[in-house]
């Protein structure tokens, strides 16, 4: 079945009007649903909340429906769709739904990525592997990513006995603010190394102060780590707790990082469909985690992860996507899933 373009922009433009941050995907879940419905396509909300279309399972086109925070007045300007998860991912996410029509392979748009990827962890779960996963996120049009960095969460706690402030001793705010300026020090890269190969570690909240019966004080730090693929978390998490004079850690969520190879047939096939559509193709490591690293976790299959919009625009202000570029992901899509349907 065919999509009009101008249907396949209005699907972009509805989905980004709808607010969908993690948690409240609803409302932008059932456009989606109404939209394959209209194609004719057999199409279910999971007990999750992700959107199922299963079909020709050579290619599994996946992405996420929720977004970040921020309040991007919905607009066309020169071409130019802006709005919040315009492109992080609702270019990818739209572009895969209308590719999947066109070409018969299986659809799945997940919940959570923002979160704890909680669409992804259930589908993998749910469901058996596919022969191949396209993964939904911006690369840019004549680009696919084929490698992230893992992800580390953790909170660091202390506590120690209240007292004067003229008193020398650590408290534990002081406490908290020594342990993760050793972690800093102990993950400090050489000016050589790329920031794909380095781990980087990020305090992203930190509390602390009188406890309410006055006794003690308390501190904490949430951290995140990004891991790149030729460490594990293990280690990572081994050199942080090593860095613990006092307090505790408590280490909350994990997934591991993945780079794949760009000698399999779904890059291969990609390669060649962005040839097909004028492109010159580029193969990109990415310093985040997606939910690509869940798939290749649990499934041993050739993936990669394409989209439109430029990656530098997610979470900000800015975030914007020409949508002739939103057409051109449509065509390499097409191109790469029918070389993989049909070898």
């Amino acid at each position: 079945m065919s999509v009009q373009r101008a249907d396949a922009r209005g699907l972009l433009k509805e989905l980004v009007s709808i607010p969908s941050v993690s948690g409240d995907e609803a409302e932008c879940t059932a456009e989606l649903v109404a939209f394959l419905e209209r194609c004719d396509r057999e199409v279910w909300v999971d007990d999750v909340g992700n959107v199922r279309a299963p079909g020709d399972d050579a290619v599994l086109l996946t992405s996420h429906i929720d977004t970040v925070p921020g309040d991007i007045p919905v607009r066309i300007e020169d071409d130019v769709l802006w709005g919040r998860g315009s492109v992080d991912a609702k270019g990818p996410l739209a572009a895969m739904a209308v590719a999947a029509v066109e070409t018969g392979a299986s659809f799945v748009g997940v919940v959570g990525e923002e979160a704890d990827s909680r669409g992804a962890w259930h589908l993998v779960e749910d469901r058996d592997p596919p022969a191949t996963v396209v993964n939904g996120e911006p690369s840019g049009w004549d680009a696919v990513t084929l490698g992230y960095r893992g992800f580390l969460r953790g909170t660091y706690v202390a506590t120690s006995e209240s007292g004067h402030t003229s008193r020398p001793e650590n408290n534990a705010i002081q406490d908290a603010m020594d342990w993760w300026q050793r972690v800093e020090e102990a993950f400090s890269p050489d000016e050589w190394t790329a920031v794909f190969d380095q781990v980087t570690p990020k305090p992203v909240g930190i509390a602390g102060g009188t406890s309410e019966d006055g006794l003690s004080v308390e501190a904490t730090l949430d951290a995140q780590f990004r891991v790149p693929p030729d460490l594990t978390i293990d280690a990572v998490r081994e050199v942080a707790d090593g860095e613990l004079e006092v307090g505790t850690i408590h280490w909350k969520y994990e997934i591991p990082p993945t780079m794949q190879s760009p000698r399999t047939s779904a890059a291969r096939a990609f390669r060649a469909a962005i040839r097909e559509v004028g492109g010159e193709p580029r193969q990109l490591r990415k310093t985040g985690t997606s939910d690509m690293n869940v798939y290749a976790t649990e499934w041993d299959c050739p993936m990669v992860t394409y989209g439109p919009g430029d990656s530098s625009l997610d979470h900000t202000p800015n975030e914007r996507l020409p949508l002739d570029e939103f057409d051109r992901a449509i065509e390499v899509l097409n191109h790469a899933c029918t070389r993989l349907i049909e070898p």
